[in-house]
């Protein structure tokens, strides 16, 4: 693993890892995390992932995890700058082995933003993991019952007093800078997600895709459901997709959850089944 610095189109460093193939190349992956989620929490299944032959890269968004300040207080970042974070890691992705395809394991907020993508064309295929749309009223049962106060009382008071959001502290989702948690809590708040807080423009980014999408929808996920994972697919209008359903009983496991996935009690029975996925993402698909 090599430790690298990448610079998003605005000049703002963003801390990243690569994980060099350890067998014959397949391609490359680039990881997008979850809202909150730094990129530590994905490396145990990068490194699988790499002796498995594929070129990993994985990466903190502006305002997190290594790629933070020291203090959140007054810093500026939205959920567009962090697409143009993702952007610079495909970038940098895709001039390393140019000729080899190039895919996208977003886990929940990572297979969201790639809608939104400029570079969309260096994309061959996305793998959705615990993806869906995040309007609330698309929520899990237990999630559903608190998002309210959560979105109406939690985030805008303490981004007031605190200038950021203080989720370490409150023990929510982690620490964020204001930008990014306010626009993230318009787009839950809408039916049509982002695309409905957005309008248009966003709309007609995420009808330009046309790489595949694979998404992994989980039975006993704490905050997506099916159904928020079939309204997100719905936004990628024009890309081919699909919805793989998975029970903790299909891998004889007690449980799985929206951050199971990445957990190495899985590298015997899920991994293989996700590096799978990720093959079958460069085979012909019909939407």
């Amino acid at each position: 693993m090599e430790k690298v610095t990448l610079l998003a189109a605005d000049g703002v460093p963003l801390a990243a890892r690569i994980y060099e193939a350890q067998a014959p190349l397949h391609g490359n992956v680039v990881i997008g995390g979850a809202m909150g989620v730094r990129q530590d929490y994905y490396a145990r299944f990068a490194q699988w992932l790499a002796r498995q032959g594929w070129r990993v890269l994985t990466f903190d968004y502006r305002g997190s995890g290594d790629s933070a300040p020291p203090s959140l207080r007054g810093y500026q970042a939205d959920l567009f700058d962090w697409t143009r974070d993702y952007e610079a890691a495909i970038d940098d992705a895709h001039a390393a082995h140019p000729d080899l395809p190039l895919y996208l394991l977003g886990h929940s907020l990572g297979a969201q933003l790639p809608g939104l993508l400029a570079n969309q064309g260096k994309v061959d295929g996305l793998l959705s993991i615990a993806a869906g749309s995040g309007y609330w009223r698309e929520n899990a049962p237990q999630l559903k019952r608190v998002v309210p106060w959560f979105w109406f009382v939690l985030v805008p008071l303490a981004t007031r007093l605190f200038g950021y959001f203080p989720g370490r502290m409150l023990r929510k989702v982690g620490d964020l800078p204001t930008g990014v948690v306010l626009q993230w809590r318009r787009w839950c708040l809408d039916p049509q997600y982002s695309v409905g807080a957005e309008g248009e423009l966003a709309r007609l980014a995420y009808a330009r895709a046309r790489f595949p999408v694979f998404a992994l929808s989980i039975d006993d996920d704490e905050l997506m459901t099916l159904r928020g994972t079939h309204s997100l697919l719905a936004l990628y209008e024009n890309a081919p997709r699909q919805v793989q359903r998975i029970a903790p009983a299909d891998l004889a496991v007690r449980r799985i959850g929206h951050f199971g996935p990445f957990r190495s009690e899985h590298e015997t029975r899920l991994w293989p089944r996700m590096a799978g996925w990720l093959q079958d993402l460069g085979a012909p698909a019909t939407a």
